[in-house]
């Protein structure tokens, strides 16, 4: 799964306009997302990040201080990744989830700090998998 950040090259954290820009037709995906976040587990920090202009920029979002999410803009669509350690892998696996998703956890890396799960976002029908993989990151 290659991925092509939106302000891959920026120095300076993207603009509304700019994000809305990059996002295109994905951009209400975006903020409903934002908003389920918000309302349903209570995750509504956001700060931007970048850790080099060549890999772009990349909206960490926290629930007191903890990392839940990181959404990093595209062209059109976003990337969702999910860091998630050992219990929280358990439930993932034991859950049902659509094939798409299914292929992601398979292929999904091992890191020092969990399994990144990496999910490219376009559209509604995605933000229902998002909020579940979210679910289980708070509850693990």
């Amino acid at each position: 799964m290659t991925s092509t950040n939106a302000f891959a090259g920026s120095t300076k954290k993207p603009t509304d306009a700019q994000l809305t820009a990059a996002l295109g037709p994905s951009r209400p995906v975006w903020d409903q997302l934002l908003t389920d976040l918000a309302e349903q587990h209570g995750v509504n920090g956001h700060e931007w990040n970048s850790y080099s202009s060549k890999a772009g920029w990349s909206c960490r979002v926290t629930r007191k201080g903890r990392t839940i999410v990181w959404l990093s803009p595209e062209h059109h669509g976003f990337m969702a990744a999910f860091i998630m350690g050992d219990r929280a892998m358990r439930v993932v696996r034991e859950s049902r989830w659509p094939q798409r998703i299914l292929a992601a956890i398979e292929n999904a890396p091992k890191y020092p700090e969990g399994t990144g799960i990496r999910l490219q976002v376009t559209s509604s029908r995605d933000i229902g998998p998002l909020m579940k993989l979210a679910a289980i990151k708070l509850g693990n």
